[in-house]
């Protein structure tokens, strides 16, 4: 009867806990790095924001103004740059994630097709 229960387990162990185990490893990892993505992000558009405002409060006259007006455009175009690079990025994660997940779903059928043939 301990040989059965143990082969039970072991059944149970490889069938549901594993790829489970698995899954929830690979899950954690892409919100780690959608987290770090996202914070990245943050503190690059904060740091913008903040350099921005400090241009405007030099703003004394008409020669800086046109230099916070050329430092708004130039930070526009870096702006959107980062915007599309944190997009690309958190689209690869959110790809890789599904990738990932798709092929432990598999590895775990096939692991349970295989289990039950036995």
């Amino acid at each position: 009867m301990n040989k059965a229960t143990d082969k039970t387990t072991q059944q149970f162990e490889s069938a549901f806990v594993s790829p489970m185990r698995s899954y929830t490893l690979t899950a954690l990892d892409y919100y780690d790095q959608l987290f770090s993505a996202q914070m990245d992000a943050f503190r690059a558009y904060s740091d913008m924001a903040i350099s921005q405002a400090r241009t405007w409060l030099d703003v004394k006259d008409a020669d800086s103004f046109k230099k916070a007006m050329e430092s708004q455009q130039k930070t526009a175009n870096n702006f959107m740059e980062r915007v599309k690079g944190d997009t690309e990025k958190v689209t690869s994660i959110g790809q890789s994630f599904a990738q990932d997940s798709q092929k432990q779903a598999e590895e775990a059928t096939k692991n349970a097709v295989d289990k039950a043939k036995q």
